[in-house]
């Protein structure tokens, strides 16, 4: 039975770039960055030639990882998020109009509209979908709910 979830990842181009975006800009503490070579790379992935960079952040209730290959390296997919098999993270801001509003300005984008939640346990808070360097799909949801503007 599962209990927790330990943490959740993307395949990145250029982990130096997106590290930049993740703790630079997104505000993340990076715990470190470290290889993962073949045969080890290979036999966790079940990847030929699998040869592995990757970053590990730590936030206040979870963690997340970047991971580059340096070798065995993929093509690019369309992780459009209506399309079986891409993900998507969430996170909480306390600087949810900063965030969204300068995502381009460090190679992300805005990938729809600025919404409100209509129900549930984040009901009043805006969110946004948005894209990282490599597109990757993130949902960026305020810490509370803005007063009546």
């Amino acid at each position: 039975m599962i209990s927790l979830l330990h943490h959740a990842s993307f395949t990145v181009e250029d982990l130096d770039r997106s590290v930049a975006f993740y703790r630079d800009f997104l505000g993340m503490k990076l715990e470190g960055i470290w290889e993962r070579e073949a045969p080890y790379a290979e036999d966790v992935t079940g990847i030929p030639g699998a040869r592995l960079r990757l970053a590990y952040f730590t936030l206040e209730n979870a963690s997340f990882e970047l991971v580059e290959y340096l070798e065995g390296k993929g093509k690019k997919i369309d992780t459009s998020p209506n399309n079986i098999g891409s993900a998507h993270v969430c996170f909480i801001t306390g600087d949810f109009d900063g965030l969204v509003g300068r995502i381009g300005e460090w190679g992300g984008k805005l990938a729809g509209k600025i919404c409100s939640v209509p129900a549930g346990a984040n009901r009043g808070k805006k969110v946004a979908y948005v894209q990282d360097p490599d597109g990757n799909t993130l949902e960026i949801v305020a810490a509370a709910v803005s007063p009546a503007e």
